[in-house]
């Protein structure tokens, strides 16, 4: 079944063509991997997805429903969750503060309930809590015991998790991951890959879309890889396929050219 619906998404700056009539399909329970050199048009269409981009043509459908023209907060509230490649997490704030900032929209309660009933305030705050130390610990067992902690103060792989637990805590069922081992060393991508892994585990019907340069974490996560090169898809199939097919080797390593 499919859960998404990208066709002949076309994006444009002025004169420059960033995406060129793109098809993407993603399946529910999926994981995508997106690859391609910089500027290949990988995040715009992260963009393009979630809202931060208008289209200059084409559609994207989510849940059989169209997107092309929502704003952001109405297509994250029917279940588009994402990350980005520079981290967006409010460092002055607990790792908790940031992963419940990712619950907002799914909130019940108000100004008028820390008023006049407390109660049910107290209740769903509690409940956020249990499901952030839920997250993180998927994650990394110890990472709920420094929940309180300033995100500031974690390592480059425990801001990342909560980042990613953030993006999950809206209970999406699309999860757009951008650049997740930016920054990290081999051992602690090692650990990100395990992370996807436990994550796809635990939630069986989520799908998720990863964009990474890092060729070891498409190859260990994704169920499916697509290629991309000056805005257009130049491949789609399986990690080995795609790393053979010519336009992909040339995209990565050039082409001989003959000597004069």
């Amino acid at each position: 079944m499919s859960l998404l619906e990208v066709t002949g998404l076309t994006v444009r700056f002025g004169g420059l063509v960033a995406l060129d009539g793109v098809d993407v399909v993603v399946a529910e329970g999926e994981t995508v991997g997106v690859i391609g050199p910089n500027g290949s048009g990988k995040t715009t269409l992260f963009n393009a997805l979630t809202g931060l981009l208008a289209p200059a043509a084409g559609d994207v459908v989510f849940l059989g429903r169209r997107l092309t023209g929502l704003e952001a907060h109405a297509i994250a509230r029917l279940g588009i969750a994402r990350t980005f490649q520079a981290s967006r997490l409010c460092l002055d704030l607990s790792a908790f503060d940031n992963i419940l900032i990712g619950m907002h929209a799914r909130r019940r309660t108000g100004l008028l309930d820390s008023v006049v009933r407390r109660g049910r305030l107290v209740g769903e705050m509690r409940a956020a809590i249990e499901r952030a130390s839920h997250l993180l610990a998927l994650f990394n067992r110890d990472l709920p015991r420094r929940g309180f902690e300033r995100v500031g103060q974690l390592p480059q792989i425990d801001r990342r998790r909560v980042e990613i637990c953030r993006a999950l805590a809206a209970g999406p069922r699309l999860l757009l991951l951008d650049e997740p081992s930016a920054g990290m060393n081999p051992e602690e991508t090692a650990e990100l890959m395990r992370d996807l892994r436990i994550v796809r585990d635990e939630m069986p019907g989520l799908s998720v879309v990863i964009i990474e340069h890092d060729m070891f974490v498409i190859e260990g996560v994704s169920q499916r890889v697509v290629a991309f090169n000056y805005g257009r898809k130049i491949a789609e199939g399986s990690f080995a396929e795609v790393a053979r097919h010519t336009e992909v080797r040339a995209a990565y390593l050039g082409t001989e050219t003959a000597h004069a």
